[in-house]
């Protein structure tokens, strides 16, 4: 085949016509939970096994190959799938990924993301009046959680360090400062990846202790903060979880933007799976004080049904944003140092970045806001009618009551066994699950102890499938 053939519009109307169909058939078939949740390999049998399939021949037709990587991979649309933080896509959403996939609009520079960019303005815009953020906010749009903590922290850090036009600039001049930040002693792993990358090392990550609920216990903070200051640490940043990753429990947000207040702090909310519940009348009390968060995170990939990954970076002062990197590039900008929102390049690590706006808007200007308000109190109903499920059943713990649609317990049997073996025991019920391939859920330790956990991602998963998880889960005993 040569490069005429391979970029023949009949050839991709054809092709594209038949992955449609491809995957519609696969939706239906995901929905009605008649085909496994997981058809789970171990390892090293599907690195062999793709391995065999690169050495074959080239075949023309790609169909073949897209049919087995969709039997090969997690069905997140299926309701039996209860595992990571990953929504289920709109189907609206995939179809404006074929649609930027082939646009490839590389976005820093404005004519390279004419659309993307102005795009991008307008629903970060929008998330952050939702989230009350103030007349002056905005941001951006990143790849993923990690990268988007990193950015916010690396705001906070430069404003720390002084303006541009101070004596010391971070970006120019560096720190010697012993720098560090205060994290809830539950807080997603890539909060303390970000502090890492950043230099801070161990000593700069405060973990501070949670209450039986696993929320920060804030009353804690002016100790250690003042027990910092006598390690000679210099804390600039505070981040509140909203919520968890492992039990989906949300921080006191009005305590820490007190206690940030007080002392002249950075306040950073990672809200990446729970901040949305600001866009719920039912649950927004849970993100009370995220208003005046200086900055927050939100993943559009996680409680908004976009494919992975984007995620918002949001700033209470949107002209925050312009001083994490104030690098010069002439063959791109013209004036390096003016806060331009429609050069996205100056305000994040990517340059040549996805068009990610496109598939939100699309939803907005498509069913509006309040497809992602339906979701979020479907799915967040769902994890309270679960708990009371677990609670009436004598051989299951609940280890809290779910604030979101996280949902951690375990099988505890008669309540006679010790710790060690009830870990192993419900291990082996995870594992008997995952081989099964009817549903998908994870484990979490909490305080040494192993808990099951279920993410309700999926709108459709009913009461009645999740008395089934129960019943399967009984079964394996």
């Amino acid at each position: 085949m040569n490069l005429d053939q391979a970029y023949s519009p009949d050839a991709f109307r054809q092709q594209g016509h038949a992955l449609i169909d491809l995957l519609a058939d696969h939706l239906q078939r995901a929905q009605t939970g008649t085909q496994p949740t997981i058809n789970y390999i171990e390892p090293d049998k599907a690195l062999t096994y793709w391995q065999t399939d690169f050495e074959q021949p080239i075949q023309s037709d790609p169909l073949p190959l897209f049919t087995d990587m969709i039997e090969r991979s997690i069905h997140v649309h299926n309701p039996r799938f209860m595992g990571h933080q990953i929504a289920p896509p709109l189907p609206l959403s995939a179809l404006t990924g074929v649609l930027t996939g082939l646009l490839s609009q590389g976005m820093g520079v404005y004519e390279m993301g004419m659309t993307a960019n102005a795009l991008e303005r307008i629903v970060t815009q929008w998330l952050a009046q939702k989230l009350n953020l103030g007349a002056e906010a905005g941001g951006l749009l990143t790849s993923g959680g990690t990268l988007a903590n990193l950015t916010a922290l690396l705001t906070a850090r430069a404003i720390v360090g002084g303006t541009p036009d101070s004596d010391h600039n971070v970006w120019e001049d560096g720190t010697t400062n012993r720098l560090a930040i205060m994290v809830s002693g539950e807080a997603h792993y890539c909060v303390d990846r970000a502090a890492r990358i950043m230099g801070l090392g161990s000593a700069g990550i405060i973990k501070i202790p949670v209450n039986e609920r696993y929320q920060m216990r804030t009353e804690l903070m002016d100790d250690y903060l003042e027990q910092a200051k006598a390690d000679g640490l210099t804390v600039f940043a505070v981040v509140g979880s909203a919520c968890s990753t492992s039990t989906g429990s949300y921080d006191d947000l009005t305590a820490i933007a007190d206690f940030c207040t007080r002392h002249n702090l950075w306040f950073h909310a990672d809200g990446a799976h729970g901040g949305v519940a600001a866009l719920s009348d039912t649950y927004r009390h849970l993100v009370q004080g995220i208003d005046r968060a200086d900055s927050v995170v939100i993943d559009f990939h996680k409680m908004m049904m976009i494919p992975a990954l984007t995620t918002a970076v949001l700033y209470r002062r949107d002209a925050d944003a312009y001083r994490t990197f104030q690098q010069r590039a002439q063959y791109l900008w013209t004036d390096a140092d003016a806060k331009d929102w429609f050069n996205s390049g100056k305000r994040t690590f990517e340059c040549t970045k996805l068009m990610m706006s496109a598939k939100i808007y699309a939803i907005l200007h498509t069913y509006g806001e309040r497809i992602f308000t339906e979701y979020i109190d479907t799915v967040y109903g769902l994890a309270r009618r679960f708990a009371g499920q677990i609670r009436n059943r004598p051989t299951l713990e609940l280890a809290i009551e779910p604030e979101s649609n996280i949902v951690c317990f375990r099988h505890v049997g008669d309540g006679s066994d010790t710790p060690a073996y009830l870990n192993e025991r419900n291990a082996q019920i995870r594992q008997k699950l995952l081989q099964d391939g009817r549903f998908y859920i994870v484990q979490t330790t909490l305080n040494g102890q192993l808990w099951l956990r279920v993410s309700l991602m999926n709108s459709f998963t009913t009461d009645a499938q999740l008395s089934e998880l129960l019943d399967d889960i009984t079964a394996c005993i």
